[in-house]
């Protein structure tokens, strides 16, 4: 875990040394008296990388409110965490290996264990509460941490007198995910563990289309395999969540001030992104 964790570092150095100007992407919505700075996070990296803007760190300093998904709270792991298993267990009469066709569930089991996780362990889970299980150990391969992450150091960054607000609960993010059709859970939950198994290098491959600035990628690395394999859960998780942020920056941009806003990268592009549905209300939007 460490050497790959070294391995990303070292990548990622060397991409930054060979394009200076490179940075993640960042988005400014405008009105007569408004100020909005979009920025995607990737809610989990691993240490030592340089991704800090100056014009991100100038933005944080002078805003008056900071939006990120989930309350940025010693409690909301621990919360979320007690959401998932609530909301995420199946009935004590079914397996998860018995849901899933016999070839996909011999595939879960040799990535499970490809990533050090017990799959007897993933057998009480939902499909997508599995899938999370799973991405979190691949999370753990790339040495990636809450704590190394874009909101943790954001907050942590900005002045106490800025307020610190979020879109959701812990609760309510959970709830997206359990209540879809076990249909999509299923066929969501077959792709990652395709990918884990074909493209292992994957999450490095997207913090580095997020360190250099590309969209593009970042929209077929995040966003297309999601829409592509399970289009109903893409609706609930992206496409629904942006429409109700939008409302809420809409509502924000009505007044006045400054404020920099902390989202997935994925909730910024492609058609469905905060950027285009706010440019779609009349604002000015610059970025990539």
């Amino acid at each position: 875990m460490r050497r790959r964790g070294a391995w990303l570092v070292a990548s990622l150095a060397l991409l930054a040394a060979g394009c200076a100007r490179a940075e993640p992407p960042l988005w400014v919505v405008r009105d007569r008296d408004s100020e909005l700075m979009l920025f995607g996070a990737v809610h989990l990296l691993p240490p030592g990388l340089d991704w800090r803007s100056r014009k991100l760190d100038r933005a944080v300093r002078r805003a008056d409110d900071l939006w990120f998904e989930l309350p940025q709270e010693p409690a909301t792991a621990e919360q979320a965490s007690r959401a998932a298993l609530r909301a995420g267990l199946l009935p004590p009469d079914q397996r998860l290996s018995k849901l899933l066709a016999p070839q996909d569930a011999q595939r879960l089991a040799r990535v499970a264990l490809l990533y050090g996780v017990d799959p007897a362990m993933l057998e009480a889970f939902q499909p997508w509460l599995a899938e999370q299980a799973l991405a979190s150990a691949a999370y753990a391969r790339a040495a990636a941490t809450a704590e190394n992450g874009v909101e943790a150091a954001i907050s942590a960054a900005a002045p106490k007198r800025v307020a610190r607000r979020a879109f959701e609960t812990p609760a309510e993010q959970i709830g997206f995910f359990a209540a879809t059709p076990l249909r999509e859970q299923i066929a969501s939950l077959n792709q990652t563990v395709r990918d884990m198994e074909s493209e292992p290098d994957e999450f490095a491959l997207l913090v580095q289309a997020w360190m250099g600035g590309d969209v593009d990628a970042i929209d077929r690395l995040a966003l297309q395999p999601l829409a592509a394999s399970a289009p109903t859960l893409f609706q609930r998780l992206v496409a629904e969540r942006n429409a109700r942020w939008a409302a809420q920056l809409d509502a924000r941009l009505k007044g006045r001030g400054r404020t920099v806003v902390v989202v997935g990268l994925g909730h910024l592009v492609g058609p469905e992104g905060l950027p285009e549905r706010l440019r779609a209300l009349g604002y000015s939007v610059k970025g990539p």
